[in-house]
């Protein structure tokens, strides 16, 4: 994409499961080509967010939109890369390889059903381009939590998506692949693709991504990272004298 569009769309959204609202009156838009991290403490709504915004949930007033339609109405699903949380448990049992996992990304594409030699050229393409081409013959259950990360980033690339979406995406990585896969989303987003990034990790979010919005059930913070940590949205949201800027793990 080269214009800007807004890719998501969320106003005046209210959701709870019970009695209880887990989110209230949420309004933001994600445009095209933004990084945008979303920071809040342990049930403060972050996931749930991320599922109204993809159509998993429907919210109980207000109006949520993904590339200007329903959510429950979007059929390009291709477009939309998901990596959810808990992606590293279930694939531990999967027989099957990094790259038919990768493949997977272009049944979208295929004609018939039936996958080309350009479909397999764009699935190694996204192995290259995430640094795993070494590994595509290996199950996925072989994997390390950062390598199967990237094999479903990399499934999402294949498949050419417009948008990252990713819930925690650094829980059950090993520290020492977490740089290295802040470095990969920020070489995909100055590619021109767009990111959504739930992280329990301020400190990440606050170096990495390029807007942060921070939430305990309605919105305390939507905006620059420079801005955030002068103000004490921090404080409000998560409840604690948490000093600002500095990397902290809340769930």
């Amino acid at each position: 994409m080269t214009a800007t569009q807004t890719l998501i769309e969320l106003e005046d959204v209210t959701f709870g499961y019970t009695a209880s609202s887990v989110l209230t009156d949420i309004s933001l838009d994600v445009e095209s080509g933004e990084y945008v991290g979303i920071i809040g403490p342990n049930g403060s709504g972050k996931s749930t967010l991320m599922q109204l915004m993809l159509g998993l949930h429907t919210p109980d007033s207000g109006t949520v939109r993904l590339f200007g339609q329903s959510p429950r109405a979007f059929v390009e699903r291709e477009r939309v890369g998901y990596v959810a949380q808990d992606v590293t448990e279930n694939t531990k049992e999967m027989p099957i390889t990094v790259f038919e996992v990768v493949l997977m990304g272009r049944f979208p594409h295929a004609g018939f059903g039936r996958l080309t030699e350009a479909d397999r050229d764009h699935a190694r393409e996204a192995l290259r381009t995430v640094g795993i081409e070494h590994l595509a013959d290996r199950r996925i259950t072989k994997l390390s939590g950062g390598q199967r990360q990237r094999a479903y980033i990399a499934r999402a690339l294949a498949g050419e998506a417009d948008l990252l979406v990713l819930d925690e995406p650094t829980v059950g990585v090993d520290a020492e692949s977490v740089e290295a896969f802040f470095d990969l989303l920020d070489g995909l987003n100055d590619d021109g693709m767009t990111v959504l990034l739930v992280e329990h990790d301020i400190g990440a979010v606050l170096e990495h991504a390029d807007r942060v919005v921070c939430l305990n059930r309605q919105l305390y913070f939507d905006g620059p990272p420079e801005r955030f940590v002068e103000t004490d949205a921090l404080d409000k949201a998560y409840g604690t004298n948490i000093r600002r800027g500095e990397e902290v793990t809340l769930a």
